[in-house]
């Protein structure tokens, strides 16, 4: 069974529960209990290639929306767009943040000062040392960076410039990983998490989004998306991902041979999502686990821990524990904000078609020689 919702887009909430799974997968090796030992799940670096694969998406997502928005409207509401993005991520990311801190404050886990700053201002990806409970929040710090920055720089330097500028990222943050790496040891254990590190991991998506109708016009990029040696692309991501320990292939080429490598196996995902891969990617459980991702992702670490042999972070209740905390924090806290979402966006298009009727039923007053006499139209409900 396949998923027909109309407003999402095909295989991506596939490919985000095999991103969230990475992730999963990574950190329950080791932990007490489990038969996977860890040294599995860090060959490839699978939590890495998991987030990866999250930072491609959301690139891809995020700029197809705003460039859709841009090209049907001439321009862009940061209003909306920040309305939507809080409305989306705060809700269920400080509540597991409230959670952690009342734990904390019970003793029952270890969470310094610093810890709750860097995490409440979404600066993790900016503190190495943070604990393990707060660990995961710098990927969720580089998207909240990305938010702020990205849509910005579309309205100041326009849809060309800015998928340009996106474009030079993929090739000056290979160059300045290597520069700190050699240059800077002060910030050696933060490339990779950094903002300027890693951006390039995002910027990759944009482009895709910004490029994809002019690239599926091309020939030779037909028959990439046709062949059957496209799986040539992600074998090559799960090589690059290997070569995690040898910093500088690393940060030179194995970074940008994942991301492109990533990118291109998205659009592939997306334009040949009727075909047995497709069918498995929007397969109803499968899109269910890559809806439920954000609130697995934010839980998880708290029960995944191989540092701790306490009862609920041991297989098999850890992942029992993940699975009831992720479900409690998306049906009692997110999607009850997206509904609120909904109902204060439909306010807002409600109130604006309002005031456009009203001016325009005064200047038909006016043009009609000061007529007091006016036609008031109901203005239509959007569907919900």
């Amino acid at each position: 069974m396949t998923n027909n919702n109309p407003n999402r887009i095909a295989s991506l909430d596939g490919l985000r529960a095999i991103s969230i799974a990475l992730v999963v997968f990574s950190h329950l090796s080791g932990t007490n209990g489990f038969i996977v030992p860890e040294w599995i799940g860090r060959y490839f670096e699978l939590g890495g290639l998991g987030v990866r694969v999250f930072f491609a998406i959301s690139g891809f997502l995020i700029t197809r929306l705003l460039l859709d928005e841009i090209r049907e409207t001439g321009g862009m509401r940061l209003d909306r767009f920040y309305l939507r993005r809080t409305l989306r991520i705060f809700p269920p990311y400080y509540a597991f943040l409230l959670v952690l801190i009342a734990l904390a404050a019970m003793d029952l886990i270890q969470l310094d000062p610093r810890d709750r700053i860097h995490a409440l201002t979404y600066t993790s990806n900016y503190y190495s040392g943070r604990s393990w409970n707060i660990g995961h929040t710098w990927s969720l710090s580089v998207e909240e960076q990305f938010y702020l920055l990205w849509p910005a720089l579309l309205i100041l330097a326009g849809m060309r410039r800015g998928l340009w500028a996106a474009a030079a990222l993929i090739v000056i943050c290979p160059l300045l990983r290597v520069y700190l790496w050699h240059l800077s040891p002060s910030v050696e254990t933060g490339i990779g998490e950094r903002f300027e590190t890693i951006a390039d991991s995002i910027a990759v998506g944009c482009v895709l989004a910004g490029a994809r109708d002019w690239l599926h016009t091309r020939r030779p990029y037909q028959l990439l998306m046709r062949s059957k040696l496209f799986i040539a692309a992600p074998l090559a991501v799960l090589l690059a991902s290997s070569l995690y320990d040898r910093p500088r292939i690393n940060f030179l080429f194995a970074f940008t041979i994942m991301n492109i490598g990533i990118a291109a196996s998205i659009d592939w995902c997306v334009t040949n999502s009727e075909g047995r891969v497709g069918r498995f990617l929007n397969a109803k459980p499968i899109v269910f686990v890559g809806v439920m991702s954000y609130s697995i992702y934010l839980w998880q670490q708290l029960f995944l821990n191989r540092n701790s042999t306490a009862l609920l972070t041991s297989f098999p209740l850890n992942i029992i524990m993940v699975i009831v905390a992720a479900l409690a924090s998306y049906y009692l806290i997110e999607r009850p904000s997206l509904r609120a979402r909904r109902r204060l966006e439909n306010r807002i298009v409600e109130s604006a078609v309002q005031k456009g009727l009203q001016v325009d039923c005064a200047m038909e007053t006016q043009a009609a020689g000061g007529a007091e006499q006016s036609v008031f139209v109901e203005p239509p409900i959007p569907a919900k």
